[in-house]
């Protein structure tokens, strides 16, 4: 005899508070928002296909997110700290950011993460306009570009480099993301096929960084 559709939600719900523990809800949704969001885009994203990631009911999200936007806002905050951390360890692989090689690197690292996270590097860029609006996602962002403004702000102590590091690093960020922007888009596909933009970033990055 089959149970009826109450029983069995209650039971689901009781599964849930057996399996997740102290926030572990919370986190199991944001890690299975984040990677499905990596796989199929925002524009494919769904709450329900979420929950059969995380293995929960269709109910779990609303007891720890308003709805649905609150959840994209976290997965992008996340996005942002990927990247500012991505691009730090690349900075100490190349040997710190008193090195120019150090500041190359964090723009490939820049590169790379926008071509092996396409889906969500356009979701923190603009794909979803309002949430670039609230007030954690601007935080994130603005932390996320602090950390290349300071790396950039070691590379001209160290090398007495002239002007203004937030100024350079505005610079040198707007080159960097246009580049991945166009590389991603496919347009360079189209107008300069035969460019490596790496090696773009190689030869160019000295230069707005003379002395």
């Amino acid at each position: 005899m089959s149970r009826s559709p109450d029983k069995a939600q209650a039971a689901a719900g009781s599964a849930e508070k057996t399996r997740y523990h102290h926030g572990d809800l919370r986190e199991a949704l944001v890690a299975a928002s984040y990677a499905q969001i990596a796989e199929v885009g925002v524009e494919k994203f769904s709450l329900a296909d979420v929950c059969r990631r995380a293995g929960v009911s269709t109910a779990a999200p609303y007891k720890h997110f308003r709805d649905r936007d609150e959840i994209l806002e976290v997965v992008v905050v996340r996005a942002f700290d990927a990247l500012g951390e991505r691009s730090i360890a690349a900075v100490e692989a190349a040997g710190g950011a008193t090195r120019i090689e150090g500041i190359i690197a964090m723009g490939e690292a820049y590169v790379t993460f926008a071509v092996e996270e396409g889906h969500l590097f356009r979701l923190m860029f603009g794909q979803h306009p309002q949430l670039k609006q609230t007030p954690q996602v601007v935080e994130d962002g603005t932390k996320c570009f602090s950390g290349v403004i300071e790396q950039v702000a070691c590379y001209c102590a160290a090398n007495d480099v002239a002007g203004e590091p937030k100024a350079l690093a505005v610079r040198l960020w707007t080159f960097v993301h246009g580049a991945a922007s166009l590389l991603i888009d496919e347009d360079y596909a189209t107008v300069a096929p035969e460019l490596d933009v790496l090696k773009m970033i190689r030869e160019t990055t000295p230069l707005m960084l003379a002395r």
